[in-house]
Order: C-alpha cells, then sequence, then structure tokens
C-alpha cells in the first residue's frame, strides 16, 4: 500500500471519527475541512479533480443555501413560531394528535426547504411548544424524536431535500424531474408506514391529554422580535397575521415547484433558488425594515463547507482504489436482477451509512454505480434504491446522518438528553422494516409504470 492511499484512508476515519465524537463541541465543518486540506497536500486529489467537483456540487450547494436563507427569513417573520402555536390549536388539547400535528410540521419543512434546515428551525421550535405545555423530559422525547426521523426521512420523495441528494443526482446525470417522478410515490406511501409504526411504538409514552399552554407562543416571539425591527409594523393583529404567513407559504410553494419546471427544461435550479431568496430579502427588509446583514450571520453556512470537504476527501478514497474494489464487490450482485441488485444496495448503502455518515456513503456508492457500464433504467433505479438507504436507513443509528447530529446537538444545548437505548428502542424496529418496504415499493412502482 502506498503512503497516499495509506494516508488516504487514515485521514477519512480520523474525520469520521472527529465528526461523531466532536471534540469540545467543535462543527463537523472543522475536521471535515481540516481532512480534505490533509488529501489535498498529499496529491491525492489533484486541481483537475477539484474543478470536477466544484462542477459537480456547485449548482447542488447554492440552490441548498438559497433555501436556507428562505428558512432563515420566514423564521425572522414568525413563521415558525406563528406553525407551533397552531400545532397547539389544532391538537385541541389530544397528545395523540399533537403527534400526527408534529408528524405534518417536520414533513412539510423538510419538503419545503431540506433536511438539515428542517431540523435546525423545527427543532428549537418544538421544544419550546413542548416546553410551554410543561411536559416532563420523557414526554417530550417521543414527540421530538419521532420528529426528527420523519424530517431528515422526508428527504427521500424529491432531490432536493438534501444536499448530498443533489449531488448525487448530478454524478448520475439524472434531472430532479425524473427523480420525483420515479420516487415521490413510493417514498411517501413508505413515509406514511414509518409514521404509523412509530406512532404504535411510542403511543404508551404520549400523554392522552395536554395541560394549556404557559404562554402564547406567537405573541410573545411577535413582541419580542418583530416589534424590534425600527418599529416598521406590517403585521398587527392575529387574521392580518396568518394572511401573511400563508402568502409567504404560497410564495415557497411556488418558487419550490419551480424548481422542478427548471430541471425539466435543463434551466440550473440554482438560478430558481437564489432568485426565490433575493425576493424573500427585498420582501423582509420592506416589511419589518430589517437589512439582510443578520440573515447571512444566520444561515448555516457550514454545510456548505462540510459537503464540499466530504466530497474531497470521498474523491481522494475513490483515487486510491476503494470504488474499483467496490465494482469487484458489487457487480455480481448487480447481475442477479434488478430487485436483488436494487434491494442489497439500499442495504448496503444503509449499512454504510451507519457506520460512516450518509454523506460519504451515498457519494462512494454513487460513483461506484458509475464506474459498472450500467444502462440507464439500470443505473436510475439503484441510485433510488442507494437515496433510501441513505436517507431513510442511515437513521438505523443517532451517527448516521448530518441531520441526526445536529438533532443531538440541539438538544444538548436545551440540556434534553436522548440516550441511545431510547433512541434505538424505536429505531430498531421502525427503520429496518421502513428502509425495506420502500425499497420494495419503489421496485414495483418503477416496474408497474417505467419498463
Amino acid at each position: 500500500m502506498s503512503f497516499g492511499i495509506g494516508m488516504t484512508i487514515f485521514v477519512f476515519v480520523m474525520t469520521m471519527l472527529a465528526i461523531f465524537w466532536r471534540p469540545g463541541g467543535i462543527n463537523e465543518a472543522w475536521p471535515a475541512s481540516i481532512g480534505a486540506g490533509v488529501i489535498l497536500l498529499t496529491g491525492m486529489v489533484s486541481l483537475g479533480d477539484l474543478e470536477d467537483i466544484i462542477s459537480k456540487i456547485g449548482g447542488s450547494s447554492v440552490t441548498i443555501m438559497a433555501t436556507l436563507v428562505m428558512a432563515v427569513i420566514l423564521e425572522s417573520f414568525g413563521f415558525f413560531n406563528w406553525a407551533a402555536a397552531r400545532l397547539a390549536i389544532l391538537s385541541k388539547g389530544s397528545g395523540y394528535r399533537l403527534y400526527w400535528y408534529i408528524q405534518l410540521l417536520c414533513f412539510f419543512m423538510t419538503i419545503l426547504f431540506n433536511n438539515d434546515g428542517s431540523i435546525l428551525i423545527t427543532t428549537p421550535i418544538l421544544i419550546l411548544l413542548l416546553s410551554s405545555l410543561r411536559l416532563k423530559q420523557e414526554e417530550m422525547i417521543p414527540y421530538l424524536l419521532s420528529g426528527a426521523l420523519i424530517a431528515t426521512a422526508s428527504s427521500a420523495p424529491i432531490g432536493v431535500s438534501n444536499i448530498v441528494n443533489l449531488i448525487a443526482l448530478e454524478i448520475v446525470h439524472m434531472t430532479l424531474y425524473m427523480y420525483t417522478v420515479m420516487m415521490f410515490v413510493p417514498a411517501i406511501i413508505g413515509l406514511l408506514f414509518m409514521s404509523w409504526l412509530m406512532f404504535m411504538i411510542v403511543k404508551k409514552k404520549l400523554p392522552r391529554r395536554l395541560p394549556d399552554l404557559t404562554e402564547d407562543i406567537e405573541e410573545s416571539f411577535f413582541n419580542k422580535h418583530v416589534r424590534a425591527f425600527h418599529g416598521k409594523i406590517s403585521i398587527e393583529t392575529n387574521s392580518k397575521r396568518t394572511k401573511s404567513m400563508l402568502r409567504l407559504l404560497l410564495f415557497v410553494f411556488v418558487m419550490r415547484s419551480l424548481l422542478f419546471v427548471a430541471s425539466y427544461f435543463a434551466i440550473p435550479m440554482e438560478w430558481v433558488a437564489v432568485f426565490g431568496s433575493l425576493v424573500l430579502l427585498f420582501w423582509r427588509w420592506y416589511h419589518l425594515g430589517a437589512t439582510p446583514l443578520d440573515i447571512i450571520k444566520k444561515v448555516p453556512w457550514h454545510i456548505f463547507i462540510f459537503a464540499f470537504s466530504m466530497y474531497v476527501i470521498i474523491y481522494g478514497l475513490h483515487n486510491a482504489g476503494l470504488t474499483a474494489m467496490l465494482v469487484e464487490i458489487c457487480e455480481p450482485i448487480v447481475t442477479q436482477g434488478l430487485l436483488q441488485a436494487s434491494f442489497m444496495m439500499g442495504l448496503l448503502v444503509s449499512i454504510l451509512s451507519n457506520l460512516f455518515n450518509n454523506h460519504p456513503a451515498l457519494m462512494i456508492g454513487t460513483i461506484t454505480l458509475t464506474e459498472m457500464g450500467l444502462d440507464s433504467m439500470t443505473l436510475k433505479m439503484i441510485y433510488l434504491s442507494n437515496i433510501i438507504g441513505s436517507d431513510i436507513g442511515s437513521l438505523l443509528l443517532p451517527i448516521g446522518t448530518l441531520a441526526s447530529l445536529l438533532w443531538i446537538n440541539i438538544l444538548r444545548q436545551h440540556e434534553i438528553e436522548v440516550k441511545w437505548k431510547d433512541y434505538l428502542r424505536v429505531t430498531m424496529i421502525v427503520i429496518p422494516i421502513t428502509t425495506i418496504v420502500t425499497l420494495i415499493l419503489l421496485y414495483y412502482w418503477v416496474q408497474m409504470f417505467f419498463t
């Protein structure tokens, strides 16, 4: 084994260990960027490789970051507190009904934005809501855990809800439109099954009746934040506020829909995403009198640094011969038939995701697929199976996704501890079964309409 190959493997292992354990609470972008720097210094990734990396992740990263900007802007309008207040009202004092509305909130936040953004925004809102209901920590955890799981898994139906999904789309040259047509229905059915299965497991720990709120979540946010913007208020009454929130939500939905239109007509999606975020920035400036500077500070730019750095490390592993070795292992599986191939590859990416995190696992799996010389339909089918493994199968352990790591960090900041046994009590049953069910649904959906 050459020095370069040995160093690349060593850097990858040490980077993943640092990301999992986060010594001193460091941001996951730090170990990833340091690891990428070492890989570049060893020469395992050349300048030509860097150009290829940028071409593959550039548009995807801009799309995701612009979407996160839109999410942060909506938060500054009080949208998420407004939504949390609606959860409390719609639940009508039922703990079971609250479970389902939390599932819907987390699902739609991921669909409208992305999984990392959904976790970063909805988790503090849920903590605020559950704390205002005076629930004990053991009563909060089923809501927080099930919400986080569905928020992360909900990036599967549409590729634009996860940065690594978008990057992988570029690698296999698949349009967002085709991804959604092939994946949306089986993934949605899989998510419904997942929500139902989680409910059956956590039902006994959910309170049947909820106590009254200790404060008006919506009013407290409005009074504290919105009125602070130079005294310029455009949202004063509950009815006006609701209309304003619905208009904002409609705008986000339209911009999200235009991403698929852009993909269908081969227009760069990042143009649409950036346009939408700029419109919202100026809309906010006009209505609240707040400049974009605070939004720039709030956007989690480290997600882009993390994705770019991880791709550099994975490219180094690819150049070191890892994907060539995986091709030799996987080719016999792929030749056994489309069902066996998609099933086994999806489970393989699930295992790799839980061992090494889903970002490197999906990138390695996707690059490996492109080296096999597969026909277009087989490539797309197995790629979508890999997505299921990466977005759903990766949730077996709390270290399987970046979103899960972010979720754990947010809970720690609020002094909420989710023990591994509490996490595994749910995921050991829900995740394997849901992954298998969704893989089977995907296969028969594709067989029925696309072959």
